[in-house]
């Protein structure tokens, strides 16, 4: 998923500012976005990996022109960039079983999120509900990614994000 940057444009394609010049921001699924975005997404990514240092470069291997990618760049982000610094609850239901907490509080400070706070309910029925609460400012991960590796965990039975700051 990616975030973006509303635009106003006039009749000639030309940006122009909000009337009131407060950004407005949507959460757009990736697959219904015109292909440049990913595109550009692409290029920042390879940028940052430090494999291309050139922007020629990773453009060309992006596959999108010099200009489409000055003209979006700073207005199309990875959903994880734009939630840095961000706090997000996080909810699991788990077995209980020795070591999940610890795999998932592993899993979140190999990301580099910050754990704000933990609360694990009383285990009922063989299960437990943990809510976790985490500072996004120095994750170098995608939530998605994060929770994609969560899942993986023997014993994690549900997970979701219940709330961003």
């Amino acid at each position: 998923m990616l975030r973006l940057h509303r635009v106003n444009t006039n009749v000639r394609g030309r940006r122009t500012e909000n009337m009131d010049n407060a950004s407005k921001y949507y959460l757009v699924d990736a697959s219904v976005l015109p292909k440049v975005f990913t595109k550009v997404i692409e290029v920042k990514r390879i940028l940052e990996s430090g494999t291309i240092k050139n922007i020629n470069e990773a453009v060309k291997k992006a596959g999108i022109s010099r200009s489409a990618y000055y003209k979006y760049k700073d207005f199309v982000f990875p959903f994880y960039e734009t939630s840095r610094g961000k706090v997000i609850t996080l909810f699991f239901t788990v077995e209980d079983c020795p070591g999940i907490l610890s795999g998932i509080l592993n899993k979140i400070a190999d990301s580099g999120a910050s754990v704000v706070t933990i609360n694990q309910n009383i285990p009922i029925n063989g299960f437990a509900n943990i809510t976790i609460t985490v500072e996004t400012g120095e994750m170098t991960t995608d939530i998605k990614d994060i929770l994609m590796e969560i899942k993986k965990i023997k014993g994690v039975k549900s997970q979701e994000i219940i709330a961003r700051e």
